[in-house]
């Protein structure tokens, strides 16, 4: 075996920026229903999307693709508190900002910033840090699983005081799935799902939300007015799709019917305008990334690139996945964008930036 410093996995760059050019155009469509809804503002959409999610994002692609990969490891700790201090930002008066209910944005420079997209990075980060460094310190699965279980509950208090639960859920199954591959404990794994599920329910009684969202997963029609409308509403826009889709631009959902078209509802605009065939082609690139991105996992040269690699690529899979599942009512609607193409300048960019890490570690992948 050997390694080789040299050139960037190419796959892996070209499905992403297929991802991205191919998103573009679906978000492009998906913004024309802004023009029928006076609340929203098509240019500050479009300008944010493009300025900080594109072109920001393949800025910090090019130059995370640089940086060595073990600076992270070097860094972890620091990059983690910073994160949460600056997740911590968004209850500050006057720079914080809620919708929705949810208060997990910031205002900077007249930049609508989720801090919590960063704290996702940052989380992997220390994560894969942390387990690398399991068989090198010998320690007992007790001391393996205790600080991952006390930084899971920093970031838990943080991320629920946002109401971002969907998020703090991802973040805690990538690193469970770290943890898992490194130490191969599948009973402490199986451990750990359970108690997400038992929190997950304790939470559905904390906060009405949550648990609107699993009755309406289970059943839409019980109120098909409210909770239950988004799921109705994406099953009628994938349904109409067929076999062809009505053609680009041509939704008819998008325009007063799906909350959030450009966001949480993106797949089904899409599936609508390009039908099953669009639909499994755009499965299918999500489905090449994460094969390449493991593969990529699986020849990193050292516990930590393997283990940061994992979770990047997991995390960005796990939710793509479960945005296309929500809108076939296969998943509650968690509302997370969908990677790469849905609306959120800082989803983008820092989709981009943790591909950009994941580029870095295949430079110096082991080859036969």
């Amino acid at each position: 075996m050997s390694s080789n410093p040299k050139t960037i996995d190419r796959i892996l760059l070209g499905i992403v920026l297929t991802l991205v050019v191919v998103g573009f155009f679906i978000f492009s469509s998906a913004s024309l229903g802004l023009l029928a809804r006076e609340s929203a503002s098509f240019s500050s959409v479009a300008f944010t999307q493009i300025a900080l999610g594109i072109g920001g994002g393949l800025g910090a692609l090019f130059l995370a693709s640089r940086i060595h990969y073990r600076i992270w490891r070097r860094t972890a700790f620091y990059i983690f508190v910073a994160a949460i201090l600056f997740s911590c930002l968004v209850f500050v008066p006057g720079l914080g900002m809620e919708h929705g209910g949810a208060r997990r944005w910031v205002n900077i420079l007249g930049f609508s910033i989720q801090p919590s997209e960063f704290l996702k990075i940052a989380f992997i980060i220390y994560m894969a840090t942390w387990f690398s460094g399991l068989h090198e310190r010998k320690l007992s699965l007790l001391q393996a699983a205790t600080p991952f279980a006390v930084t899971t509950l920093v970031v838990g208090v943080v991320m629920l005081l946002q109401r971002d639960t969907d998020t703090f859920l991802l973040m805690v199954g990538a690193g469970a799935i770290m943890f898992l591959v490194q130490t191969g404990r599948w009973r402490e794994f199986l451990t750990m799902a359970v108690a997400g599920l038992l929190l997950v329910v304790v939470l559905s009684f904390v906060h009405p939300y949550i648990k609107s969202r699993l009755v309406s997963f289970a059943n839409p029609d019980l109120d098909p007015q409210g909770a239950g409308w988004q799921v109705k509403q994406s099953l009628i826009a994938v349904g109409s799709g067929g076999l062809h889709g009505r053609g680009f631009g041509q939704s008819v959902q998008k325009f007063e019917y799906l909350p959030e078209p450009i966001g949480d509802s993106i797949f089904a605009v899409y599936a609508e305008e390009f039908g099953f065939i669009g639909s499994f082609l755009l499965i299918a690139l999500f489905t090449a990334f994460i094969f390449r991105g493991y593969r990529l996992a699986a020849r990193a040269p050292d516990d930590f690139g393997m283990l940061l690699t994992l979770g990047l690529i997991t995390i960005i899979a796990a939710q793509a996945f479960l945005h296309i599942a929500a809108m076939v009512q296969f998943a509650p609607v968690l509302g997370l964008p969908l990677p790469f193409i849905s609306h959120g300048g800082t989803a983008m960019l820092t989709s981009l930036a943790a591909v950009g890490i994941v580029l870095n570690v295949s430079k110096y992948q082991k080859t036969k």
